[in-house]
């Protein structure tokens, strides 16, 4: 048996259309599954009644990332049970506008969510990730940060700071048996994305002439968490069909 199974994970933003995918696959692949949500607590208790009925093994946590009191709260509750060792920063907010019109309400709900998102899961699961000499920390980006995008400097400034936070704790923890990387898909196939993107604008703006699928994204997070990958480190790995 692979030493990375029957790890605890962690999915925040479990309960949307990406993370679901996420929750999925670690369950599948052995894990228990800490399927996070906010305000879709329903979602995510649907979800974890799916990932049961497959053989996996799931359990709800409901907090709000951007409150640093209310995340940590939760989490200490989670690691009276045991350590977190596959974390996934999955939760992230759009809040779009061009940026002479953009308001301070947006940009600091983009930038909270995701940043200090980051800080508040993350840092309380360190201490015993490292005393377990093995962990994997994986958070989701976006193809923005790398190119950039009319209307989204909000969201660009947040993923761009935390692929910049990803390559800086990765350094910190290397020795540690723990990896740290960042995922950076291209358009997806959620029902997010479907308003922002209609087939013809997909054929033009990716080679591949389709969306990236949930599942793509999802396997990428399996082979990340895994033992194989236990050389692969501060790393943000794009999966967007060859738009860069």
């Amino acid at each position: 048996m692979s030493a990375s199974t029957n790890k605890r994970a962690l999915v925040t933003g479990g309960s949307g259309g990406i993370g679901a995918a996420i929750c999925k696959r670690l369950a599948r692949d052995g894990h228990h599954v800490y399927v996070h949500a906010n305000r879709s607590i329903e979602v995510a208790s649907a979800l974890v009644s799916e990932i049961a009925a497959a053989g996996g093994q799931a359990q709800t946590i409901s907090f709000d990332v951007t409150d640093a009191d209310a995340a940590r709260a939760a989490l200490e509750t989670v690691l009276n049970d045991g350590p977190i060792q596959i974390l996934v920063n999955n939760a992230g907010i759009h809040d779009d506008a061009v940026f002479p019109g953009m308001s301070s309400d947006q940009w600091h709900r983009v930038i909270n969510t995701s940043v200090d998102g980051f800080f508040n899961v993350t840092q309380p699961l360190m201490m015993p990730m490292i005393r377990t000499r093995w962990g994997r920390i994986i958070n989701t980006s976006s193809i923005t940060a790398l190119t950039g995008n009319r209307g989204q400097v909000n969201y660009a400034a947040a993923k761009g700071a935390l692929n910049a936070a990803t390559k800086s704790l990765a350094l910190e923890v290397a020795s540690r048996g723990i990896t740290v990387n960042a995922i950076a898909p291209g358009i997806i196939a959620t029902t997010m994305s479907e308003g922002a993107f209609d087939n013809e604008t997909i054929a033009r703006m990716v080679p591949m002439k389709r969306a990236v699928l949930p599942e793509e994204v999802a396997g990428l997070d399996s082979y990340l968490a895994s033992d194989e990958a236990g050389y692969v480190t501060a790393q943000v790995i794009s999966i967007n069909g060859g738009m860069i």
